[in-house]
């Protein structure tokens, strides 16, 4: 096997768990030994519990804290992960994280509008904090369909700034495309439904550059089918074709190439690969516009070569 990814886990303790909203609990870890890994606003770890799927959660707790915390929602077509975790996940129980990475990085703004729907509030609590901290202006749009589902409201009514929470029903809705108007110069942070994130880009298609958007599902987009490829990797030496049916992590996997994934749909980030040399077709929903116009690295689970020869760090 030759490893393309190698990500440092981190044996942690559950030391609280704590009901936050209905089907939402609140997981607090500690380290077993020595200090956990920093983090910044925007990063995720990696969840594994034994018997259950890795899952990925955003970190919602102070990234000043010793501890790390995250938030689940328990979701009725669980494939385990959530159930989990609500089901048999207990103060005291040891598990293995992987350590913090961050596609969703709070980058310096003077202003910030965030827009959050549900569980999506999770990766832009500690963003509040730090704009704050960095003295910039910020306003929170917090949608979700009842206020029971909604978690750490109490928690946001202390952050100060410009919270509007609009509860489905209560029966108000959200003006996405009057509220990013209304703040023209903000860097516009998203998380949420698919469906929120939809229409939050339609909102602000003349401008997109400005909004920076974390999915929990890939929503659907329609590629042409691509050609045929090859692929070089760098450090093992292995030279692979793939077909137009094919992804490059399916070949890479068919080769013996042990590669670090979650989502398989481009959301995640887990399987980012740097480029060596070769232009990259970009499909994910992980890198920014100016992260892929640089071309430093790919997503194998579903972008593609724009060139004969893709050589890959791995």
């Amino acid at each position: 096997m030759v490893d393309s990814a190698v990500m440092t886990e981190l044996r942690v303790r559950v030391r609280t768990l704590a009901r936050e909203a209905d089907d939402v609990l609140s997981v607090e870890f500690e380290a077993l030994a020595g200090a956990l890994p920093r983090w910044t606003p925007g990063s995720h770890i990696d969840l594994v519990v034994p018997g259950a799927p890795v899952r990925q959660y955003s970190l919602c707790g102070d990234p000043a804290s010793p501890r790390y915390r995250i938030a689940v929602r328990r979701e009725t077509e669980s494939r385990g992960g959530s159930r989990a975790i609500h089901e048999r996940l207990r103060p005291g129980d040891e598990v293995v994280l992987r350590e913090p990475r961050n596609h969703f990085v709070l980058e310096p703004a003077a202003e910030y509008l965030f827009i959050a729907g549900g569980i999506g509030i999770t990766p832009l609590l500690p963003m509040l904090r730090e704009a704050s901290e960095r003295g910039a202006a910020w306003r929170l749009l917090y949608l979700g369909s009842s206020r029971s589902r909604m978690p750490f409201l109490d928690e946001i009514a202390g952050r100060g700034g410009d919270c509007r929470v609009i509860a489905a029903d209560e029966g108000t809705r959200a003006d996405l495309v009057a509220e990013v108007a209304a703040s023209p110069d903000a860097l516009v942070y998203a998380c949420g439904p698919e469906r929120m994130l939809s229409a939050l880009a339609e909102a602000v298609t003349d401008d997109s550059e400005r909004l920076r958007m974390e999915y929990f599902s890939a929503p659907e987009v329609h590629y042409e089918p691509g050609g045929p490829f090859r692929i070089r990797l760098d450090r093992s030496g292995l030279e692979l074709d793939v077909s137009p049916d094919e992804t490059i992590l399916e070949v890479m996997r068919g080769a013996g190439v042990d590669v670090l994934t979650d989502c398989e749909e481009g959301i995640c980030g887990s399987c980012e690969t740097r480029i060596v040399d070769g232009e990259a077709e970009h499909r994910d929903f992980v890198l920014t516009a100016q992260e892929k116009s640089e071309n430093h690295c790919l997503m194998v689970c579903v972008s593609r070569a724009s060139c004969p020869v893709l050589v890959l760090d791995a």
